[in-house]
């Protein structure tokens, strides 16, 4: 149980983190993390419907909703500050005191499988899971984490419900409560929707070296008008020591307008629409990724300038003036997401759940601050390696010829 007060606020966000994601499963169970979460939205013991446990909460100008990931499932509530007994006492339920129903499991297939074939038939969507195949392999790291068609199909219901059982446990959830609210009224809420309870907190397999797949996975699609195109390296693992210079090189490889991938590949070349990095964190491995959407006859030369970009950043210092401009970013960011209690729940359940220690909102500053362009450049130069590269691409197949003998950084 964690909180942050958040004095004058008139809202309260609660954050629950089940650590119960899909690196838990076997390959028998692939599916089956984001399959519990679908059924806990369909009935509980005092919210006997989906209808109930939506106007629980829509009800009073609220809102809600979940995510399942590799290490954790996590489920989250905003509502007015006076309806923070009503939204611990769902989220408790949703948790704690699911139905899983037989009938409700059978039906939640259909749908679960409708949202696999979208993400297939969405080329950003499956140039993303071609991507964490490649880069982590076919383990639990580079599966789906919806799972397969099949295998979702052939689901034992006990499983599901054994799944429930192992990991639903109050021992192995984090509740984070952000607003105007005490800390012991947080504490007693959670203790009344949630109860009590000790145990061992599951573990999962370590991560395989990376990288763990092929180094190019690149799927024809006769239909698509624009190429998918995902290219990246191994990185960092959660808390890495130098996991805040990471964070800055990523800022000032390609997150937001002013990054240099938008700059060089969208804004001059006019290679491509949308072009953004981002960074995968586990406990054990990561990775940074470069993602965007191209004219399929310009993959080439996409792929050459995002390449260039990351050789940049391995040969040569980030600018003083650039650099400053990119931590006044990342640091009035962190800033202006502190001020909505859905973030600030968010950041504190996140660290407690999933970091080795929590970092206040000052000390998450001074470490953006104490980055310098040395640091920069010596991990690029440790992560930015031709043997590390991996590339994912979805595009018309006449497209897709020569690309991975173009995966090699400039000399």
């Amino acid at each position: 149980m964690i909180s942050a007060r958040l004095p004058g606020a008139r809202s309260v966000s609660i954050a629950a983190y089940v650590l119960a994601g899909s690196r838990l499963e076997t390959p028998e169970e692939a599916g089956v993390a984001h399959f519990m979460e679908h059924l806990t939205f369909k009935g509980t013991r005092r919210f006997p419907s989906t209808r109930a446990i939506s106007e629980a909460i829509e009800g009073v100008g609220g809102s809600f909703n979940a995510a399942t990931d590799r290490e954790s499932t996590v489920y989250w509530v905003r509502v007015p500050r006076r309806e923070s007994t009503r939204a611990m006492d769902v989220l408790g339920e949703l948790i704690v005191r699911p139905n899983l129903d037989e009938a409700e499991i059978k039906g939640e297939r259909t749908v679960i499988i409708e949202e696999i074939r979208s993400y297939l038939d969405d080329p950003a969507e499956y140039a993303q899971t071609l991507f964490q195949q490649a880069m982590f392999g076919t383990g639990s790291l580079g599966r789906e984490i919806c799972g397969d068609e099949d295998g979702i199909r052939a689901l034992p219901s006990e499983t599901i419900r054994g799944f429930w059982r192992a990991m639903y446990r109050p021992a192995n959830t984090v509740i984070a409560v952000a607003g105007d609210l005490d800390h012991s009224e947080a504490v007693d809420l959670a203790g009344t929707a949630f109860g009590t309870g000790n145990g061992a907190v599951p573990s999962f397999a370590a991560a395989p070296d990376l990288p763990a797949g092929e180094r190019a996975l690149l799927r024809a699609r006769r239909d698509t008008a624009q190429a998918q195109l995902i290219v990246g390296v191994p990185a960092l693992r959660r808390d890495h020591p130098h996991a805040w210079i990471l964070a800055v090189l990523n800022a000032v490889l390609g997150d937001g307008m002013s990054s240099r991938l938008f700059l060089s590949v969208r804004e001059a070349q006019g290679l491509a629409y949308d072009v953004s990095s981002g960074l995968v964190d586990y406990a054990d491995a990561g990775s940074l990724e470069v993602s965007a959407g191209v004219d399929p006859a310009r993959l080439p030369a996409a792929l050459d300038a995002v390449l260039v970009e990351l050789a940049r950043l391995r040969d040569e210092p980030v600018p003083a003036d650039e650099l400053a401009k990119t931590k006044a970013y990342i640091s009035g960011g962190l800033e202006l997401r502190m001020d909505e209690t859905r973030h600030l729940a968010s950041w504190i359940g996140g660290q407690e759940a999933l970091h080795d220690r929590v970092l206040d909102l000052d000390e998450a500053l001074a470490a953006v601050a104490a980055v310098d362009a040395t640091q920069i450049q010596r991990l690029a130069g440790e992560l930015f390696r031709d043997e590390g590269l991996r590339l994912a691409v979805v595009a018309p197949a006449r497209h897709l010829r020569g690309l991975e003998r173009r995966l090699k950084l400039p000399a």
